[in-house]
């Protein structure tokens, strides 16, 4: 199909019509993310710190083989759905491959928890073996139920999904401890929901979609194309988890647990980044096949935009008030997370950017594999050397260092993804630098004014009662003081929030 021709408002267009489509995810997303928010809270009173501890070491195992073995298959479905008139064969195909990937992943957990448990020095891993290996086989297993949807643009209903397995999930995780029923009632229950994950996706995935489940000439061309992503994520997941792993195998649970604290993360980045991200690869499979790639580069712009005007102030936010936030949700005994807390938030600094979602969409999955390649090549003698030499902090501030190399990498490669043959792009194109520039000011002088109210109000806090409500009271006034603060410069800077909410819900309108 000829490429339309351009005019000056058609770009703008299908940029915030795009954007439109993300409205239902993030809205699903913000609606479970204060379900998502209660499971460490509510573990890290319940659990002791030795359990909480071995929570995070069972987890890690899990989301690592998660990743990991999909071997960006599932992924690839952004890719090739958009653009195929039979859907039914990819979607099929990543689900057989999935569910045999599930089963590798169990067994792979029972053969290897003596090992790793040894490792860890924390027996009390082999006692959750079983269930271990059935809630990763099923999870992994159930892998395509929301993308297949997303990539297919239902996304409402990818939306309903969301808003009930991230309900069902939080509720296994919570009800189980607050029961009584301690971490082995938990695993159980997470078993249980993985499962009927697992049958909704054989319910819904191959639904309503023409062809057969498979075509062996389709498989080979979607194999190729996800080798590339899927070799780069047997090296992030690890290599993103090796300060993790490391911390792991250096301390006892209950001061892991503590590491764990302070590389905690509010689910904000995932709500927000996730969705756009998954929305711009779809939006720019269908500009690509409609010939208009010169619109990409207004899309990736719109979104980064969007997304710096929530990262930046939420990070500077954390980092001002880490004290008040460790202290209102993990209580006093967690305090010492605050150093390691603070160097952890640079990750939504770096989710500004939605660069992988863009090399993905386009193809460029082999500069996703060099860039982590690059990072595992950085990451490996940084966290032995960090770990070895600085304990705790030289854990994170290795992650972090790693994190930065890598999407430095990853950043290089956006401008030739995004570029036609009648324009070639350059870096400085890109990138949305009016957005960045203000609320990076707006964020930082917001930041300095919470640490001017912790000099003045360090006293009167200090004597408040132990209960949550007192906890949790000088966070709000640091969060109310941050707030006030933020929207001032905003307006000063010519931006008007208002407007820049309502451009956020508009998005429903996709």
């Amino acid at each position: 199909m000829p490429a339309a021709p351009a005019s000056p408002v058609t770009p703008a267009a299908p940029a915030s019509s795009f954007l439109g489509k993300a409205g239902p995810l993030v809205l699903a997303r913000l609606f479970t993310a204060g379900l998502t928010l209660s499971i460490p809270l509510v573990l890290a009173r319940v659990l002791s710190p030795a359990e909480y501890g071995t929570y995070y070491q069972l987890f890690l195992i899990a989301t690592t083989l998660y990743y990991v073995l999909p071997f960006g298959v599932v992924q690839s479905l952004y890719y090739f759905v958009p653009r195929a008139e039979e859907k039914r064969p990819w979607l099929g195909q990543a689900l057989l491959y999935v569910s045999g990937a599930g089963v590798v992943a169990a067994g792979l957990v029972w053969a290897l928890m003596g090992p790793v448990a040894h490792h860890f020095t924390n027996p009390a891993l082999l006692e959750h073996r079983g269930t271990l290996a059935l809630y990763t086989a099923f999870l992994l297993g159930s892998f395509p139920l929301e993308i297949s949807l997303t990539s297919q643009g239902r996304t409402k209903h990818s939306a309903l999904v969301y808003l009930v397995s991230d309900g069902v999930r939080s509720l296994s995780m919570v009800v189980p401890c607050l029961l009584g029923f301690g971490l082995h009632g938990m695993m159980l229950a997470v078993a249980g929901f993985a499962f009927l994950r697992f049958v909704a996706a054989w319910v819904v995935v191959p639904r309503g979609s023409k062809g057969p489940l498979a075509r062996a000439d389709l498989w080979r061309q979607q194999f190729v194309y996800a080798a590339p992503f899927g070799a780069a994520m047997a090296l992030a997941i690890p290599q993103q988890n090796a300060h993790l792993y490391m911390v792991a195998s250096a301390v006892a649970p209950a001061i892991y647990a503590v590491y764990r604290v302070g590389c905690f993360q509010l689910p904000v980045v995932d709500l927000l980044y996730t969705p756009t991200s998954e929305v711009l690869m779809v939006r720019l499979g269908e500009l690509d096949k409609q010939g208009r790639m010169e619109e990409g580069v207004v899309a990736f712009r719109e979104a980064a935009g969007k997304l710096a005007f929530v990262f930046l102030p939420f990070a500077a936010f954390l980092f001002a008030a880490a004290p008040e936030f460790i202290g209102a949700l993990f209580g006093v005994k967690y305090l010492a997370a605050v150093p390691i807390f603070r160097v952890s938030v640079l990750g939504v600094v770096l989710a500004i950017l939605p660069m992988d979602g863009v090399l993905r969409a386009r193809g460029h999955t082999r500069a996703i594999l060099l860039s982590y390649l690059l990072k595992a090549a950085v990451t490996a003698p940084l966290v032995w050397f960090g770990v070895k030499r600085f304990g705790m902090t030289g854990g994170v501030v290795s992650w972090a260092v790693a994190e930065v190399v890598g999407k430095s990498a990853l950043l290089m490669r956006v401008p030739a993804a995004l570029s036609t043959p009648e324009r070639a792009l350059r870096l400085r194109d890109v990138i949305p630098w009016r957005e960045l520039g203000k609320a990076s000011l707006a964020a930082v002088a917001a930041a300095v004014a919470v640490f001017l109210l912790r000099l003045g109000t360090e006293h009167a806090f200090s004597g408040l009662p132990q209960g949550f409500v007192w906890r949790v009271l000088p966070l709000a006034v640091a969060g109310a003081l941050f707030v006030t603060g933020y929207v001032g410069v905003l307006y000063a800077t010519g931006v008007r929030p208002l407007s820049l909410l309502a451009s956020l819900r508009s998005r429903r309108a996709g």
